[in-house]
């Protein structure tokens, strides 16, 4: 039987559905996760996203593990942060959870952790899995499925540090893409004294308003509209899985996911002094001096949840944030907290509004990412490092070049021929001026 090479990732699993990724893959990819444990009767948690091909890729992806003889603790319908929880609080094995994130309707795939939700990426697992995947095993005793429920244990688990009096009613859009984080809105939101607006909520795998990717401007229109037409305090985003978070402030602007990390940085290093706070390569020069002036530690490091956690773990960081939207809590397993992080911003807002509060953190002209397609991606990243060779330089993720009024950084995709532009300045001018420069030397053949 054989299985698409092409749906094996750097960070997971993702592939067309059913063109590139359909039941029998699903099957084997179970089947091999159990291999890959090396526990044969390993208990593994198994969740789902509600995009109309995960039902029956769940299903499968199920009696491939249970046919090896393991256990399956099935989650059900559940978002990548939930199923983390699930995987780390109740000492489980492992788990896999059918997701395509963001990705449109007609992708599906699968997010796998070890114990511990510790994620499993191309070099510590999921090229063995691959391996593993290619031929089917002879079905041993069968293994238990065992329901869970976890949604309010999760709810708990996100409020129990939270002061609730602090929080005074404000009002909140909220979109959801009519993906699954709609689920967990009124677990949540609703214990809050806030008035909730929410936008997209029904389930509904096919995304029929907007595609779930916060990133992408064209998807928040309708919330920056809802949050001006509502004079709402804030508006707030989540991706396809619920493991992101983008903001939009009380003036329907949409607030860069870096600057939510420096605000955040202030916030968690009040009680925290001397704690280390990571940050990804794209993120702001604001970032780094933030945390510098909150008594903290910061720490730059490449884009990725499994190498973000996998540094978290080893140096024991309170913090990370990613330029996307991802945000990573210690006390939260070193996974995705979006719920802690709106929490947060949500008690910071009761006296002061949310753009008043990150104005301070507007202090440089940042591009976002431009994209580039190119032949030839190394040859490229060699001819820059040539040109800029004298110069002070960081090669973590890509090439980061700094100057005394400016930086860039140019980086490969995992997935497609394409390289990734950043550039920040201290003034307007000079961000034109060198997106100008680095557009002509990247384009160039």
């Amino acid at each position: 039987m054989k299985i698409n090479p092409e749906i094996f990732r750097a960070y997971d699993i993702r592939g067309v559905y059913p063109r590139e990724l359909d039941e029998k893959a699903a099957y084997l990819i179970g089947q091999a996760f159990v291999k890959f444990l090396k526990k044969p009767k390993a208990k593994i948690v198994v969740g789902r996203d509600n995009r109309l091909s995960s039902p029956a890729l769940h299903q499968s992806l199920v009696k491939g593990i249970t046919d090896l003889g393991a256990e399956v603790i099935n989650i059900g319908l559940s978002t990548t942060p939930m199923f983390y929880f699930a995987v780390a609080r109740y000492k489980f094995d492992g788990g896999i959870i059918v997701t395509a994130s963001h990705n449109p309707a007609d992708y599906n795939g699968f997010k796998m952790v070890r114990e511990g939700a510790i994620p499993i990426s191309w070099e510590s697992g999921i090229k063995e899995i691959k391996r593993l995947a290619q031929s089917q095993s002879p079905v041993k005793s069968k293994g238990k499925i065992i329901k869970k429920e976890i949604i309010k244990d999760y709810a708990a688990f996100s409020l129990k540090e939270i002061d609730k009096k602090k929080i005074k009613d404000l009002k909140i859009v909220v979109d959801t893409a009519n993906a699954v984080s709609g689920i967990v809105i009124p677990e949540i939101l609703g214990k809050l004294p806030c008035q909730v607006h929410h936008l997209f909520k029904k389930s509904d795998g096919s995304f029929p308003n907007h595609p779930p990717d916060p990133l992408a401007a064209e998807n928040l229109k309708t919330l920056q509209a809802e949050v001006k037409d509502k004079k709402a305090d804030l508006g707030v985003a989540f991706d396809g899985d619920g493991d992101r978070i983008i903001f939009v402030d009380e003036k329907s602007k949409i607030i860069s996911g870096d600057l939510i990390t420096a605000l955040m940085a202030s916030l968690i290093l009040q009680k925290n002094s001397g704690g280390k706070i990571l940050y990804d390569v794209r993120s702001s020069n604001i970032v780094k001096e933030t945390i510098e002036k909150a008594g903290g530690r910061p720490i730059i490091y490449r884009i990725g949840h499994s190498f973000i956690k996998e540094k978290m773990r080893k140096e024991n960081i309170i913090f990370a944030g990613e330029f996307s939207g991802h945000y990573y809590h210690r006390d939260h397993y070193f996974s995705e907290a979006p719920m802690f992080i709106l929490l947060k911003i949500l008690i910071a807002i009761k006296d002061e509004s949310i753009s008043r509060l990150i104005k301070p953190y507007q202090r440089y002209y940042h591009s976002g990412e431009i994209n580039f397609k190119v032949k030839d991606k190394k040859a490229k990243l060699d001819q820059l490092k040539e040109l800029y060779s004298r110069k002070q330089s960081l090669e973590i993720d890509g090439l980061r070049v700094d100057f005394e009024n400016w930086w860039f950084l140019v980086r490969p995709s995992n997935t497609e021929p394409v390289l990734r532009l950043v550039i920040e300045a201290k003034t307007k001018a000079i961000l034109s001026e060198k997106k100008k420069e680095l557009t002509k030397i990247i384009s160039s053949e």
